[in-house]
């Protein structure tokens, strides 16, 4: 098979003949349709993921195929001839690849309403948005902020709030950004990288009563919200796009009550049951169904995987961009 691999961190990646790998008891093996490229590929490319990957590795952690074989198991046997959306189980090798062995629980049956190209991101984005949703009923906030309005995320939930009639400050980084955002029905949009930002965020949570922060970015981003952040607020960052630390003021976390609270949406699913998830992506798998859809920029053939890389980089706010193991 032919897999996208990458020698160590930082590396450029190349496409490779591999050995099409074996399942084993309760995996299956799933030939690839598409997979995307997330914010946590990219750091995981880079090194700076949580969880350290055996080098070389096949990227990916998400996507759609078929399976075609399975190991011993109700579970793994009954996934056998369906489609599917996917993620890599851990130093099984990633979506990134003609082929992909992996747990039969890491699989979700897809809908004939779901098409192959949505289908890929079923599972992080959507899952993700949802959690936040059951984060904020679980706090009884009605106002919540998100500081990656313009990305696929962001758009998604920005959708979830209207339907769940949840008030949402949109922070996004461009001018260019902000209509963009208002055209999916948002009512609060705010420029990061208008001069008067913080000003206007600590009027606006204060005169909404925000007190849930949702942040994907990290560094200066960070520190600017909390600061902003009305006395009792909670800061979750869930990414780190600005691939920035930031530092906080114990004064300030202190007397005012604040406090920080990481997600992660792997440690997130882990702690619910096994009804609880599949009741979850019964719904994910209703949004995309229905009149949902992620917005796709690009699809790509693994041989122009590190332009695809750049090019996702330089244009996250435009749409998903899809890794496409043949040619188009």
């Amino acid at each position: 098979m032919k897999a996208i691999i990458q020698e160590k961190p930082g590396d450029k990646l190349t496409v490779r003949d591999m050995p099409i790998p074996e399942p084993g008891s309760g995996e299956v093996l799933v030939k690839m349709h598409f997979s995307p490229i997330n914010p946590s590929d990219l750091s995981m490319l880079q090194g700076t993921y949580a969880a350290k990957p055996h080098y070389p590795v096949i990227p990916g952690i998400e996507g759609s195929g078929m399976v075609i074989k399975s190991g011993k198991g109700v579970i793994a046997r009954s996934r056998k001839g369906k489609r599917v959306a996917c993620t890599a189980s851990n130093n099984r090798g990633g979506t990134w690849a003609e082929y992909m062995v992996t747990s039969a629980f890491r699989t979700v049956r897809l809908d004939k309403k779901i098409s192959d190209e949505q289908g890929s991101m079923l599972l992080v984005n959507p899952l993700t948005t949802l959690a936040f949703i059951e984060i904020a009923k679980a706090y009884r906030q009605q106002v919540i902020v998100n500081n990656a309005a313009a990305s696929s995320l962001g758009k998604m939930l920005n959708y979830l709030c209207i339907k769940n009639n949840i008030t949402l400050i949109n922070i996004v980084r461009r001018e260019s950004q902000v209509k963009s955002v208002m055209v999916s029905g948002a009512e609060y949009v705010l420029n990061s990288s208008s001069p008067g930002f913080e000003e206007e965020l600590t009027i606006l949570a204060e005169k909404l009563k925000a007190k849930l922060f949702f942040d994907a970015v990290g560094g200066k981003g960070s520190e600017i919200i909390l600061r902003s952040s009305p006395p009792g607020s909670i800061l979750i960052p869930y990414a780190k796009l600005s691939e920035q630390d930031f530092t906080v003021d114990p004064r300030m976390v202190l007397q005012q009550n604040k406090k920080i609270q990481g997600f992660y949406l792997g440690n997130y699913t882990s702690g619910k049951s096994i009804f609880q998830n599949l009741k979850t992506i019964r719904k994910v798998k209703d949004m995309l169904a229905g009149e949902i859809k992620i917005n796709i920029s690009s699809i790509h053939p693994f041989d122009t995987i590190n332009e695809a890389i750049e090019y996702y980089r330089n244009n996250m706010s435009a749409g998903k961009v899809l890794l496409f193991p043949g040619n188009l």
